[in-house]
């Protein structure tokens, strides 16, 4: 090796570092980054270290976690009796690790080995680690060198990222990746150390050049150098090109090319050298060269085939192959002679190719697929069903933006313009899925027959586009239901008349679809006229409604009213979701929110989100985020759930997708309100309700009034809560098709408490009990018990409701109701039964709402507390801030007026002063009349005037 000293000492110093550690060699074509690797690897080998290659292949960038197979196999186990090294349990020494079951079953889900979903980014991560460690354990420290990481799979790049980032600390195990820097990859942002390659110094190259070509003219020596630039695969390439001075023909061609980037100057000479050779070699590189890099020997499991070639001498003896020292196999030279061998190939080479690698790639259906579609020019049926499958698979392992891809060449090759139209409309589904709204356009108009009415696939593309951007619901909804309407009157739609296998498409999975999306459609509108609507559509499909239409048009309309009995039915669908589509996946776990057992089907979500976001359905994918956030929510995580809502808020602004958007900052809102932050809270609610009114979303006005309720909750202003909650409902019923009545029944009941609305609330905690809220979901049972304690005429009821609610089975699900139920169990308690008796709940709930992160809530619990004679263990919370109102109250209060006579001052009711006084107690920290006035004067300034 010619110079490189700095890169020769930084990787000298990387091999022979003790702890472990990742680098990334980032340079252009032919820099010399290949050399510096074997360099790096010859060093650990020296060094007694074990060294683990493979190369990024640009025909399987869009397969997931093909790279990561690539580099792992070497060191995977056998079978599950294996420990790490590969020998069975009973040879294996005591203190020998064994691959966990979570690791085994992280590999075999990520490499097909399963029918599980691939594993997210982390839990694969971690297990490669695990792997690593272990490997490394036995005594040799080991490098794992990635070459052309360019062309590493998407899915496969994340994880070597998350592993090289964590590699310090975990002695024995480095990673060393190659990287092109004109050519954009993960790796870009994966935040490992990186060494820049340049071009060689110019005494550097004079003297590599004159090391390999001493007999070069002067002439022609002076033009390689200038045309070189220092790069070192252009010296030692364009010597044999240039065998005559500055007037030969290949020259002229060179300097033709002049200002033309190097590497395809490059490419250009391995053209030349190409076209010498006879066809038989040709057609062998060829099949090399799709077929990506051979499989190398190793003690793991058996790698996918690869096309070997044979016969190629020829190409080896003019420098386009070489023979790999250690494994014996043959490898293309440089990356850039395999896109000249791809460059150089006509369609019908190219296609011959194909063919034959098809068939080696049979048992890999995926594969098979990929060589399938460049193979067949013809329509031809079994061609087109097999890619069919394959992009059905892929959808399922998360691959759906490349199954839209082969869906659309199965329609070229299809044999019937029935089926050419049908699996055109699934890509254009598939695409809108995968939030190409455009292409799904595009792709719905091709499905239409010419002179027929709007075609299914048009309806479908069009009003994801419409109901995703801009919200349209109303129009929206009218034009999914003449599209259904059209649909089951069509004679090919009666009974009996459709195959409904699991793997092939069925005439009435289009019928499904759209009516899927009118009950989403209706969910978010969140109006009855809709939504009955929707319902007197689906009863009139008869057999041709599924369980699921259903299901959802139960459970997302009006759970009060109709989502009794399903909660068993969406546990059993929710025991084969690796069988289901992700937009399947979704909707299912849509349902289980509304009946509140979401937390089931959450770890799912986690770990298929990502693959979504990256190369599958991005709209399936945003809606997973929003159900993460919402159970990170229900159980109290609230921070998590910041940071989703966070992810799912970017995602969604820069798709552009405005639904989702603001349906995202409703769900922050409410989080903010819940965290006491009402200033926050109040500004999305008013940019969520803004955007919603107007186009008539329902759904996201309910959550901004819901937001408001709980904000003034937390603020102490009990009317204004009230005024809020019922925006929602009315007391003492749940208005029909209002998802938030049931969810705010404790908001509606405390703020009619505290305003002196006792009846009303009472009424209202009678009418969820009379509903059969309790029998429909967990949480409606919990905040049920806790409002008809809160309203009960007598102590024994009382006790036996606060007792219902606290001892639920599923009551620490939901803290954070559980631990408003506490604090006013121990403020009912107190002042009928004495502090004693009050402590224990009161503590339960002060300590709830700390660990919350609920200042608000945790500041009135802990004036609670010392109310009832315990002393704080930490400094007491800040006073909340009185209102105007509670202030002025307060201060006549304090001078000694009755409530009656404070009314008749302030033109209030004496209900309406008890109101105020009982929120500013808390706030002071005081709990008698008699202490206001010490109580006032420990706040500084009054609160300013409306």
């Amino acid at each position: 090796m010619v110079g490189r000293d700095a890169e020769r000492a930084r990787l000298s110093a990387f091999v022979r570092a003790p702890d472990g550690q990742a680098l990334v060699l980032r340079g252009e074509a032919g820099v010399g980054k290949s050399t510096l690797l074997d360099l790096a690897a010859r060093l650990a080998a020296e060094d007694g270290q074990s060294v683990v290659r493979a190369t990024g292949v640009e025909a399987e960038s869009g397969l997931p976690h093909a790279g990561l197979h690539q580099l792992l196999y070497p060191l995977l186990p056998t079978s599950d009796d294996r420990s790490c090294d590969g020998r069975p349990s009973d040879d294996r020494p005591s203190d020998a690790p064994l691959l966990s079951a979570g690791a085994r079953a992280a590999f075999d889900a990520a490499f097909g080995r399963s029918d599980g979903p691939p594993p997210p980014v982390m839990a694969l991560g971690i297990a490669v680690l695990d792997l690593l460690s272990w490997t490394a354990a036995k005594g040799r420290p080991l490098l794992l060198v990635l070459d052309d990481g360019q062309w590493l799979d998407g899915a496969s790049a994340e994880v070597c990222g998350f592993v090289g980032r964590r590699l310090a600390g975990r002695p024995g195990v480095k990673l060393l990746v190659a990287v092109r820097a004109d050519t954009a990859s993960r790796f870009d942002t994966a935040a490992l150390p990186e060494a820049p390659v340049g071009a060689l110094g110019d005494a550097d190259a004079t003297r590599l050049l004159d090391l390999h070509h001493p007999q070069l003219g002067r002439q022609v020596r002076g033009l390689v150098l200038e045309q070189a630039g220092g790069n070192p695969l252009a010296l030692l390439e364009l010597p044999a090109h240039l065998t005559a001075g500055p007037g030969d023909r290949a020259t002229q061609d060179l300097l033709g090319l002049h200002g033309v980037p190097l590497p395809r100057r490059i490419q250009e000479i391995y053209a030349a050298r190409l076209a010498r050779l006879g066809d038989t070699v040709r057609a062998e590189l060829l099949r090399g060269a799709l077929d990506g890099s051979a499989a190398r020997p190793g003690d793991g499991p058996a790698p996918i085939a690869r096309y070997r070639m044979r016969e190629v001498d020829e190409a080896v003896a003019c420098g386009l192959l070489v023979v790999e020292p250690v494994t014996g196999e043959l490898a293309f030279r440089h990356p850039l002679v395999r896109s000249s061998v791809v460059q150089l190939a006509t369609p019908d080479q190219r296609r011959s190719a194909h063919r034959v690698l098809a068939e080696l790639h049979r048992e890999y259906p995926e594969r098979r697929a990929i060589h399938l579609a460049a193979a067949t020019v013809d329509p031809e049926e079994g061609v087109a069903a097999d890619l069919e499958a394959a992009a059905r698979s892929a959808t399922r392992r998360g691959g759906a933006r490349m199954a839209v891809s082969w869906l659309t060449r199965a329609a070229e090759l299809s044999e019937t313009r029935v089926d050419r139209s049908r699996r055109l409309g699934e890509a254009a589904y598939v695409a809108g899925q995968a939030d190409h709204l455009g292409r799904a356009r595009s792709l719905a108009l091709a499905a239409a027959a010419p002179g027929a009415d709007e075609s299914p696939a048009a309806v479908l593309a069009d009003s994801y586009l419409a109901l995703y951007r801009d919200g349209e619901v109303r129009a929206t909804h009218r034009r999914i239901v003449a599209a259904v309407e059209r649909l089951r009157d069509s004679p090919d739609r009666r009974p009996g008349h459709s195959d409904r296998g699991p793997d092939s498409p069925f005439p009435d999975e289009v019928l499904d679809r759209l009516v899927s999306l009118l009950l989403a459609v209706s969910q978010y509108a969140g109006n009855r006229a809709t939504w009955q609507r929707t319902h007197e559509v689906l009863a009139t499909l008869g057999e041709l409604a599924t369980e699921r239409a259903w299901m959802y048009g139960s459970t997302w309309s009006d759970v009060v009213r109709h989502g009794a009995g399903w909660s068993r039915r969406v546990e059993r669908a929710s025991a084969s979701l690796a069988d289901q589509d992700p937009w399947d996946v979704t909707r299912l776990a849509v349902s289980a929110y509304h009946l509140d057992v979401l937390s089931p089907l959450r770890p799912y979500l986690e770990r298929i989100v990502d693959r979504e976001l990256d190369t599958g359905a991005m709209s399936s994918g945003i809606v997973m985020l929003h159900l993460v956030l919402l159970d990170q929510l229900a159980l109290g995580q609230w921070d998590a759930a910041e940071r989703t809502g966070h992810r799912a808020l970017a995602l969604a602004t820069e798709r552009g997708h405005g639904l989702f958007a603001h349906q995202t900052r409703a769900y922050l809102a409410q989080l903010a309100a819940v965290r006491g932050r009402t200033t926050e809270a109040r500004e999305l609610q008013a940019a969520v309700d803004a955007w919603a009114r107007p186009r008539g979303v329902g759904f996201l006005t309910q959550i901004a009034d819901a937001v408001g309720a709980t904000a003034a909750l937390g603020d102490g202003d009990y009317e204004t809560a009230f005024l809020h909650a019922i925006g929602i409902t009315a007391p003492g019923a749940f208005r029909p098709y209002a998802y938030q009545a049931s969810r705010t029944l404790l908001d509606l009941v405390e703020a009619a408490l505290h305003t002196g609305r006792a009846e009303q609330a009472r009424a209202h905690a009678l009418a969820a009990r009379d509903a059969g809220l309790p029998d429909l979901s967990p949480r409606l049972a919990l905040v049920t018990h806790g409002a008809l304690a809160m309203t009960a005429e007598d102590d024994t009821e009382a006790a036996a409701h606060y007792a219902r609610a606290q001892s639920h089975p599923a009551a620490e699900r939901f803290p954070f109701e559980l631990a408003r139920i506490r604090l006013a169990h121990g403020i009912g308690i107190r002042r009928l039964q004495g502090a004693a008796a009050a402590r224990l709940p009161l503590t339960q709930a002060a300590k709830a709402f700390d660990r919350l992160g609920a200042p608000a809530w945790a500041a009135r619990a802990h004036a609670e507390l010392r109310a009832a004679g315990v002393a704080p263990h930490t400094p007491s919370p800040a006073p909340l801030p009185l209102t105007w109102q509670e202030r002025r109250v307060a201060e006549l209060a304090a001078g000694g007026l009755t409530n009656k006579e404070i009314g008749e001052q302030m033109r209030l009711s004496p209900r309406t002063v008890s109101a105020h006084l009982y929120r500013a107690f808390p706030k002071l920290g005081i709990t008698t009349r008699a202490a206001l006035r010490d109580a006032l004067t420990r706040i500084s300034q009054p609160t300013p005037a409306p």
